[in-house]
């Protein structure tokens, strides 16, 4: 082997699996979203696909659940998710490795088996319930109701995902000089001011970074509402991650499917451009 070809032997493995399984998958359902099966042949339909898309009720419907559960729970999460980083920060806090590692470990569960505990504890007699009903409140439809089928969502995203974007804060925190906390505090700024004026604007490419891996989940959001509500009740959590699942492997509408998935794909580059202007990145 000679050592100029060497590192391209070394890489081919990855490079094969990568071009199968994610460059392969990508061409071929941007093909299929203009193309339409037609007596078991796949012929070309234009944008016959995508002008569907504008009459398609179900669409319009998933389309506004994903926006509404993105909008409540990213900031949600990212908010909450920054606050535990810098209280677990704190140089006076004791065993903060424990905290930190029971704040993280959500994000480790299978999603399957969280989405299906929570479930479990949202149903009419399931753990959620019977604690407001021992505080004096009545219960709550958390699955069977349109709007709280939605929160119950936010709610689950929220529990799962809270420990790993602080995680992601904490590592960013941990280059902050401790020196510029000391002269704030010197100078009279107390915790509160200390948090927006340097915490907040130090983890700025972190916040940034954070805001799209959580966007470009969000709109790809399957597992929850797959497993707590099926997308019910009446479509109310019908998101577009759960649309193209349905369209491709129930209906078996592949070319539907792969034009939704490009929706989805295009809606993903839009708002991450959007969180790149509104921050101010130039990079």
């Amino acid at each position: 082997m000679k050592q100029t070809k060497a590192p391209y032997y070394f890489i081919a493995p990855a490079v094969i699996l990568f071009l199968i399984f994610t460059a392969y998958p990508i061409i071929a359902s941007l093909y299929l979203s203009f193309h339409q099966q037609e007596n078991g042949t796949y012929t070309f339909a234009g944008l016959s696909n995508y002008t569907r898309l504008l009459n398609d009720s179900i669409f319009w419907t998933a389309l506004s659940n994903t926006f509404i559960i993105f909008i409540l729970q990213v900031p949600l999460m990212l908010i909450l998710a920054l606050i535990l980083a810098s209280v677990l920060n704190s140089q006076l806090l004791r065993l903060k490795a424990l905290f930190r590692v029971s704040f993280f470990l959500p994000a480790v569960t299978s999603l399957v088996a969280y989405s299906l505990l929570f479930s479990i504890m949202m149903q009419d007699n399931g753990l959620f319930n019977e604690l407001l009903r021992f505080i004096g409140l009545n219960g709550v439809p958390w699955l069977s109701d349109s709007a709280w089928a939605k929160f119950s969502i936010v709610l689950a995203m929220t529990w799962r995902w809270v420990g790993y974007n602080m995680i992601i804060f904490l590592a960013g925190l941990q280059n902050v000089p401790e020196e510029m906390y000391e002269a704030a505090s010197i100078d009279g700024a107390g915790k509160i001011r200390q948090f927006f004026s340097i915490t907040v604007p130090s983890l700025k490419p972190i916040i940034l970074f954070a805001g799209i891996l959580s966007t470009i989940g969000t709109l790809q959001l399957f597992d929850e509402p797959f497993n707590l509500t099926g997308g019910g009740p009446g479509n109310s959590t019908m998101t577009l991650g759960l649309y193209i699942y349905e369209n491709g492997f129930e209906y078996f509408d592949f070319s539907y499917g792969s034009a939704v998935a490009y929706v989805v794909v295009v809606l993903v580059a839009i708002l991450s451009y959007g969180q790149f202007k509104i921050t101010g990145d130039k990079s």
